[in-house]
Order: C-alpha cells, then structure tokens, then sequence
C-alpha cells in the first residue's frame, strides 16, 4: 500500500491511497472461506458449497467490503500520525476517467480532499490582556423599573374618553380598498401629533387620519399588525373606537410588593426599592459575565490567528446535509459556523494542554441551572425543585444523547473561561446601561 499527501495550500490537500493486489486479496480470501462455511446455496447443504461458486456470487461484495474498510482504516491511521488537526471528514474525489472495474482490476488507486489546521498552541498567561465588565445598576434605571411595574400591576378601568397614555380599542379602516383589522393602539407608541386626534373621543367616536401618519415601525409596534398587512397600507384611514383601555399606577403597598417579590418578602417601600435594585443588579451581573466571556473569545480567536479552509468546509457541509440544505444555506450559515468552530478548537486546545475537563456532576449542575432558569421565566421556580433530578434525567436523555454531549461541551467551555480568566490580566470596566447598550451596538 502507498499513502501520500499532497498539500495544495496552508489547510486543504489530498490524500491518495494505491491498493495492490497484496493488500486486500489475503483478507478477501479469508472472508470467503468464512462466507461459504455459513452460506446457504441452492443444491447445496449449508455450509457445503464449493468456495470457487461462492466467490462467483459473492466475490464483487466482499471485495468491495473489504477494500472499503482496508481504506476506512488507513485514512484513519494516516491523519492521526499527522501534525494537523482535520476538519469535517475526507471527501471522495470521484473522476470519471477512474471507473472501477471490479471484476478485472487488481490496483486501485483512491484520492480523498482533507481541509485541516495545523497544531498550535497559545500561552494562557499574563502576557494575554482583556476586559472584564461590571455593569453598574444606577438610580435612573431603578426608578424606570419602578414606574414600569406600577403601570402593569395597576389596576385596569374603562373610562369613557381617551386621555394620553391609554390603549384605544377599534377598528381600522381604509376609505378606499377592503383593509379593516381590528386592533388595539397603544397611544404611547405613536407620534404626539397622531395621538392628539384620539383625545378627549369616546366609544364610536371616528378618528380620520392619512396612513403617512404612522411612522416606520408602529404599525407593527403600536397597532399590532404583522408586517404582511402593513406592508401596503396608504392614503385616508379612519379608526372606529370601541372601547377604551387605561391602567391607574399600583399604589407603593403590602400587595403589591407582594405580587412583585411575593407574601411577606419586604415590608417598606425603602426595602422594595433596594430590592429592586439587588434583582436588577443580579440580572446585569449575568449580563457582564456573558459579554465579558464573548469579548475573551475574540479576543482568544484573534490571538490564536487561525485560519480556516472555507472552499473545503462548505463542499463537506453540503454533502454532509446533502438534500437538507443548499449552496445558498451554506453561504449564509458559514460565518456563524466558522466562529462556532475555530472558538471550539480554540477551547479544545486550551482544555488539551491545561488538563481541563468536564464531569458528570458538571453536566448535572449545568443542566439544573438551566431548568431553574427556564421555570423562574415561567413563574414557577422554587415550586419544581422537588421534581429537579427527574427533569435533569429526561433532559439529558432525549435527542438521542445528543442533549448530554452537547451539556458536557457547554461545561467544558464554562471551565475554560473559567481558567482563562485566572490566568490572563484582566482590566475591570465599570459600564453604565447607557455604555453598555452603545457596546452592543458596535
């Protein structure tokens, strides 16, 4: 056998594997001896048939079987002794000046495309500089937080006339064309001038305006309409109310600090106030931990400089999915794809060279996170810590595994970070909400 590798640019090359005769024809030999002592053929006792008639039957299979894992196992053999790391899996170069004649052929001669990157290595230490954010909570946002839970904790009414603020239930309609939807207009959410029309209008009072009253957006944010059926919206418009819809501020009191932060948890309107700003604080503090951790893996991507061989790795992505996906999907999902990728060797190799890894117990304790996220979104919290370790069970055992491979990666690049952030400098930056929005506008 003759394996050689023949590197076309720094990450993509070919493998070509030559087959003779002495390769393979001793373990074709064996598997028909093997074969005709289980076979089953017509006029023959099992096992009784003579290998030469077995061969005439079977012999073109076999040949291909065993072809086929002699080169399964040298490919896989060959890329383990080499100093690069392959990325997705060899790919068949099939020409068709090379048809195979099974029957008459004694060499075969294969040739497969490999994208790979080199090893490398990158020094976590001192010498490796990033930013850790800690948004700060301020008494503006408190107090927003504040009026915004009086709003929706007050208590609703119908009152007969429209006033500033109030959510106008009606009908649109267009004076010419078959446009009507029913709708309810949030009237903070439209320009001041529109919204005075409504004032002071009460039930089946008419409101005419022009469709370029409605600026970009409120359409869909104001009245509630998807952008399908506002996409050709135009011309004279009148609105029919029908009800009209406000919300008097909760008062500072026992009940609603209780419907807020439940029975008996503060007592003052001092104590809701600071624990306003503690669950806010705790919220942005999580914040800062995911922004700082996504700013330290560019800032590791940019170091480790990698380069990917992209023309490889899409031919692979559309053959992997052939039929599932296109050359456009392709396009479109390899940016997301690459990032994803060249921060999973990245993290590999930190894990590799630092001795990292994930356990069970850490994969049990990532998953309980999670569900107390999911149920604290949905209200119900602490009331499902008692059914915790069945939920964790039926998490980590669905999608076929999957779900627990994919845990134990999250783990792993949790740890990671982890040690990262140990090991480097790390420059603290308080940011103010206002900062950190302009970050995430970049």
């Amino acid at each position: 056998m003759e394996i050689t590798l023949d590197k076309h640019s720094a990450n993509q090359a070919s493998i070509k594997i030559k087959l003779t005769e002495a390769d393979y024809q001793p373990k074709v030999d064996a598997k028909l001896k093997d074969y005709a002592k289980k076979v089953s053929i017509k006029g023959f006792r099992p096992g009784k048939a003579p290998v030469s008639m077995v061969k005439n039957i079977y012999g073109t299979s076999i040949l291909v079987d065993e072809i086929n894992s002699i080169l399964g196992d040298s490919l896989n053999n060959y890329i383990k002794e080499q100093s690069f790391r392959i990325l997705g899996d060899p790919l068949p170069v099939e020409k068709v000046e090379d048809q195979i004649d099974w029957k008459k052929q004694k060499d075969f001669d294969f040739e497969y495309k490999i994208g790979f990157v080199e090893n490398f290595e990158l020094p976590i230490d001192e010498n490796l500089e990033a930013v850790k954010y800690q948004i700060q909570v301020d008494d503006k946002l408190v107090d927003e937080t504040i009026q915004n839970l009086k709003s929706q904790y007050g208590e609703s009414t119908n009152p007969e006339s429209v006033e500033a603020g109030d959510h106008v239930y009606g009908d649109v309609k267009a004076k010419e064309g078959d446009f009507e939807h029913t709708v309810s207009l949030d009237l903070s959410k439209i320009t001041k001038k529109l919204a005075e029309k409504f004032i002071g209008k009460g039930k089946e009072d008419v409101v005419d305006f022009d469709a370029k009253d409605v600026k970009k957006g409120q359409w869909e944010e104001a009245f509630g309409l998807t952008e399908e059926d506002a996409k050709d919206l135009s011309g004279a418009l009148s609105f029919t109310i029908k009800n009209v819809n406000r919300k008097a501020e909760a008062e500072m009191n026992q009940e609603f600090f209780d419907k807020i932060f439940g029975p008996d948890q503060v007592k003052t309107e001092e104590e809701f106030i600071a624990k306003v700003k503690e669950t806010l604080q705790s919220s942005y503090d999580r914040e800062s931990q995911v922004f700082t951790e996504e700013e330290l893996k560019k800032t590791l991507v940019e170091k480790a400089n990698l380069e990917l061989p992209e023309d490889f790795l899409k031919e692979w992505l559309l053959r992997a999915n052939e039929g599932k996906v296109t050359e456009k999907d392709v396009e479109n999902e390899f940016p997301a794809y690459s990032r994803q990728l060249i921060w999973s060797l990245i993290s590999n190799e930190i894990a590799r060279a630092n001795d990292i890894k994930a356990e069970h117990a850490d994969v049990i304790e990532k998953t309980k996170e999670m569900i107390r996220e999911q149920f604290a979104s949905s209200g119900l919290g602490s009331s499902m810590e008692e059914s915790m370790d069945m939920f964790v069970d039926n998490y980590l055992q669905g999608n076929e595994g999957q779900n627990y491979m994919n845990m134990l990666t999250s783990a792993q690049n949790d740890k990671v970070l982890a040690y990262v952030q140990e090991k480097i400098k790390l420059v603290e930056k308080n940011l103010s909400i206002d900062d950190f929005k302009e970050l995430l506008e970049k």
